[in-house]
């Protein structure tokens, strides 16, 4: 074997060994984080293996995406699922759903058992999420988009009351973590992939909130800031975790508290203005048709 072919053999392994990579790689790493020393020679060989792994899977980059293009252009199914934004609507709506209230009655009942305020500002918080996201694919089940606009304008509205009465639980929560010091503290390998996990969700929230205005259906919006305003929420959890787990005793009490002050503010009102905003605009576009249904 010449040196092309080992270079060729090194750089793009059989999808086998590309598969068996990330496992192995994960715990490696995360063994050598949770375990070793940062100078001992086997934490930076995880390293060196791990910097490994993501340059042969970012070279297999291109062709992931050629076989996942073949697949969504060949496979009827994921044509199907591609084409039918309705369908995508109603079986994300319906899996946030559940899953938004199976997470509520957890928190109630840790709530009741434990007496604690928190636990219910986070169930009462995950309970509006549900409750929207459950009226809004009522819906979406029966009806296709802008088919009944005005009935479609009156949920939007709805939802905006509901994140108004959302906002509430989730100025509880600030508080309790701000002036009760309920920060989390998590390993730094925990609270890094809830940093890749909740940007991701911000990001997509926002690029679906953009994307899905062109539909011209409320109901469709209104999902997608449901969505937008979880993240947001979701980014509070996550600076909470960071200020915690990556002061190393740097950062002062009072310090994060004015940090978690600042952001939870502009969280808060973030979301009453997508409430307001969302009431004043189904509001008005409700009369006009109503206005123009009497004439």
């Amino acid at each position: 074997m010449n040196c092309k072919e080992l270079g060729k053999t090194v750089l793009f392994p059989h999808i086998v060994v590309l598969c068996l990579l990330l496992p192995a790689t994960t715990c490696f790493l995360t063994y050598a984080m949770l375990a070793l020393e940062e100078n001992e020679p086997v934490r930076i060989g995880a390293y060196i293996f791990a910097t490994y792994t993501l340059t042969v899977w970012c070279a297999r980059i291109p062709r992931i995406i050629r076989c996942f293009l073949k697949i969504k252009n060949e496979n009827k199914y994921a044509q199907i699922w591609q084409g039918d934004t309705r369908l995508r609507m109603k079986v994300t709506l319906t899996g946030n759903f559940l899953w938004n209230g199976a997470y509520a009655i957890l928190q109630l009942g840790l709530g009741i058992c434990h007496r604690s305020f928190w636990f219910y500002s986070l169930a009462g918080y995950y309970f509006c999420l549900a409750f929207m996201r459950f009226f809004l694919v009522c819906h979406i089940a029966r009806h296709k988009p802008g088919e009944k606009l005005q009935a479609e304008l009156r949920r939007y509205r709805i939802c905006g009351w509901v994140f108004l009465l959302m906002n509430l639980t989730v100025s509880v929560m600030i508080f309790y973590m701000i002036y009760v010091n309920r920060f989390v503290r998590h390993h730094e390998v925990t609270t890094i992939a809830m940093a890749a996990y909740t940007f991701t969700t911000l990001t997509l929230a926002i690029i679906n909130l953009i994307r899905y205005r062109k539909y011209n259906s409320p109901a469709y919006s209104a999902s997608k800031a449901i969505s937008l305003a979880a993240a947001c929420v979701s980014m509070l959890t996550l600076e909470s975790t960071m200020l915690t787990t990556f002061s190393n005793g740097t950062m002062t009490l009072q310090r994060q508290m004015a940090f978690m002050g600042i952001s939870g503010a502009a969280v808060s009102i973030f979301i009453i203005i997508m409430a307001i905003c969302m009431i004043v605009q189904s509001s008005k576009k409700i009369k006009r048709m109503e206005k123009s249904n009497g004439q």
